[in-house]
């Protein structure tokens, strides 16, 4: 017994260990089998529930500041959204996104991340604030939830992208037209910043206002083509325009806006107020210049004055275009001397029964009550009617006081009865369209000049008409020519018709702070009446330079020829038996002024100018020898309208910036 008792100790552990061996090597191939090709894994209630929980769709959700509607990006098919590198089966990391490939974003480091194991290195958030290139206020964009799944998605409202399958695999491709995205850098850091160099399409222009009220700065970004201001004024660079009906490509500029229908480079400043009410889009602007006016020679005098005028607007939206209503007062009826403005060698219209000669007269109490109604013609054209009474024919250059070349010079132009007169006819309809950059538009009309009561309405027979053809190449250039037939413009020579030709070129070149306006000006009567035929040529060239934002020089020279200068004393004074002797007269203008108070609402200037004459010497027993003339004002007018503080106070894009429309 006492033998085999050891016998039998020694059996039960040699039985033993042969159990553990043999449960060892269970456990060791159940292990290796993981890592062996083909070895499917065995299933755990753990892995089960992993297995059936979806994958969190993207959500790009709510950044701040990123409410752009508009980009509605469809099938966002993103290359490069593959699965991550993964070090070890343990613990599964947080897969980091490829953005790559994305036209219009260009977004450095945004590649795969290589990641040893969570347990040595953490996942880190996604950076997706701050991103170089899109440095705007408002568009900060908070770091994904830690608890996010790594699969979360980043939700712009306004971006719109579809939401992705719950079946999708992480290497779904995302596919955003026009925005790209270079390929992924391997060797970027996970909390390395993202540059988002976004030329932006422009949202479309009938997108809800105030949609992108947080995105301010966005304006200045490359590619941006305006700011849409509300459903009919949309801001394109810096010139603010009036949407045509609901047409995303027929803007009509203010910048371009003149007097009646005519052009001025879009470029130049812009001097109103704005607000839009409701459905109306309303503007004011006004200029009024006070202060002495001395003309020299035996002709002059010094009179105390100021030149005025006040003009409202307004813009709906009406059918399938847009309706314009504009009017224009003047009090110059109570602010000129009685007779006119003294103005040496100036003639035109008549005062008690007797012609003008070295005055200006005084524009009326209503310059302008005008309805004009504007409607698309496929992307680029337009149509329009224009309807004044009074108003102004297609017919000659912008008039003198709202051309930029004179927008400091309170002078008339002694031309004016040559090219510009007829912006106040008592009866007014015009029609045509645009292309692009072409003007086509022609008027029937009351040719006949005002007449002395200047606070009533005239009455005559719509017996003129006009053409007018226009071009705007660029935003610094308009040009036109224009052709007119007057039917008895002077009441004191109803017998008397006038054919009115014209040409000019506006340009402007804006600069840091300011800006260079000039013109230059042709226009040429041919008077007919049973008795005699004149032809009468006027050739005006004037400048103004705006630098330093306060400061303004201008000038004007002239050569107008000029056939009712001396009345019957006159002649018989100067042995002419002519009834209509025409003179070639000469003016040359140089002055400047200097803004003292500027605000955004009102802008108050001092200036003064000088004016020498030449004309021929048998004019000197009335005129002196050497006439000159010098004026002394203060001018008052809105604010210049800041542009980039526009684009930063309102919201989402809007149209592209196109020549403008009429």
């Amino acid at each position: 017994m006492n033998k085999l008792f050891p016998s039998y100790r020694v059996r039960l552990l040699f039985v033993a260990i042969i159990i553990s061996l043999v449960s060892g090597q269970t456990v060791f191939s159940q292990h290796e089998g993981h890592n062996m090709p083909g070895m499917q894994k065995a299933k755990s209630k753990k892995k089960v529930a992993r297995k059936k929980k979806p994958a969190q769709k993207h959500r790009m959700g709510n950044m701040p500041g990123m409410n752009m509607p508009g980009m509605n990006m469809p099938g966002m098919n993103m290359p490069g959204m593959g699965k991550a590198k993964r070090a070890s089966r343990k613990k599964k990391p947080s897969q980091k996104h490829q953005m790559g490939n994305m036209p219009g974003m260009n977004m450095p480091g945004m590649g795969k991340v290589k990641r040893s194991s969570r347990k040595k290195k953490p996942a880190k958030k996604r950076q997706v604030g701050n991103m170089p290139g899109m440095n705007m206020p408002g568009m900060r964009m908070p770091s994904a939830s830690p608890s996010a799944s790594p699969q979360t998605h980043t939700n712009m409202p306004g971006m719109q992208m579809p939401s992705a399958s719950p079946s999708a695999s992480p290497q779904t491709h995302m596919n955003m037209p026009g925005m790209q995205m270079p390929s992924p850098n391997p060797q970027a850091s996970p909390q390395q910043k993202m540059d988002m160099n976004m030329p932006m399409p422009s949202a479309s222009p009938g997108a809800k206002p105030g949609a992108m009220d947080n995105m301010k700065g966005m304006e200045s970004m490359p590619g941006m083509g305006g700011m849409n201001m509300g459903p009919l004024m949309v801001m394109m660079g810096n010139d603010m325009g009036i949407r045509v009906g609901s047409s995303d490509t027929n803007i009509m500029s203010m910048g371009a806006m003149g007097s009646g229908t005519t052009w001025q480079p879009s470029s130049g400043p812009m001097h109103m107020y704005h607000k839009v009410a409701g459905d109306w889009l309303l503007m004011f602007h006004y200029n009024l210049v006070a202060g002495m006016n001395h003309q020299g020679g035996p002709r002059g005098v010094t009179k105390a004055e100021s030149a005025n005028w006040f003009m409202p607007m307004a813009y709906h939206k009406l059918g399938k275009g847009t309706l314009q209503l504009r009017a224009m007062f003047s009090a110059e009826p109570f602010t000129f001397p009685q007779g006119g403005s003294p103005l040496l060698f100036q003639t035109g219209e008549t005062y008690r029964g007797q012609p003008l000669i070295d005055r200006q007269h005084p524009h009326d109490l209503f310059m302008e009550l005008s309805a004009q109604y504007t409607l698309p013609l496929g992307e680029r054209g337009t149509w329009f009617t224009y309807f004044g009474y009074p108003g102004e024919p297609a017919l000659g250059p912008v008039a003198f006081m709202h051309r930029m070349s004179a927008s400091e010079n309170p002078s008339a132009t002694l031309a004016h009865h040559l090219q510009d007169s007829t912006h106040i006819a008592f009866g007014v309809f015009t029609t045509g369209f645009t292309y692009r950059w072409l003007k086509l538009e022609g008027s029937i009309f009351n040719g006949r000049e005002p007449d002395e009561n200047r606070y009533d309405f005239d009455s005559h027979r719509w017996n003129s008409r006009s053409a007018r053809l226009s071009v705007m190449p660029n935003p610094n250039l308009t040009m036109q020519v224009s052709y007119g037939f007057l039917r008895s413009p002077e009441g004191q020579e109803p017998d008397t018709d006038i054919r009115r030709t014209t040409g000019s070129i506006q340009y402007n070149k804006p600069f840091n702070r300011g800006n260079w306006a000039s013109a230059f000006i042709w226009g040429r009567n041919h008077t007919s009446s049973p008795v005699e035929v004149h032809n009468l040529n006027g050739y005006t060239a004037e400048s103004t330079v705006n630098f330093l934002d306060k400061n303004y020089l201008y000038m004007r020279l002239e050569l107008v020829d000029k056939n009712e200068l001396l009345r019957v004393g006159d002649r018989a004074l100067l042995h002419i038996a002519d009834d209509h002797p025409s003179f070639r007269i000469g003016a040359y203008t140089f002055g400047g002024a200097r803004d003292v108070w500027n605000t955004d609402k009102i802008s108050m200037a001092i200036g003064s100018d000088v004016t020498f004459y030449s004309k021929p010497a048998v004019l000197d027993a009335i005129y002196g020898n050497h006439p000159m003339s010098w004026k002394l004002f203060l001018r008052l007018r809105p604010g210049k309208m800041d542009m980039a503080s526009m684009h930063g106070a309102h919201g989402n894009t809007g149209g592209e910036n196109k020549p403008p429309s009429p």
